[in-house]
């Protein structure tokens, strides 16, 4: 929904990196739904740059370590952070 239909990051979050090129952060619009989500063709691998080019509101959070989360506020531009999310233990 971000790079396809232009929506802004509304909730993004930190796990341990797949792959050496991996900055583990994902980025979701926070409209999708789990059906969305599970259909492979609706999520695609991006640098971290790309996504930023798409909302640079991202980039002050880029830097927190594995583990966090945020969500974007009431107010459009910005993000507060998620205190209850767990990172999924593989």
């Amino acid at each position: 929904m971000i790079t396809v239909e232009g929506k802004k990051v509304g909730y993004m979050y930190r796990e341990q990196p797949d792959r050496d090129i991996d900055s583990g952060w994902r980025f979701f619009a926070g409209e999708e739904t789990q059906e969305y989500i599970d259909d492979p063709s609706n999520t695609s691998i991006y640098d971290v740059n790309t996504i930023a080019n798409y909302d640079s509101d991202i980039i002050p959070f880029l830097e927190y370590p594995i583990g966090s989360a945020f969500e974007r506020s009431d107010s459009a531009n910005d993000f507060k952070q998620v205190d209850d999310y767990e990172p999924v233990e593989e």
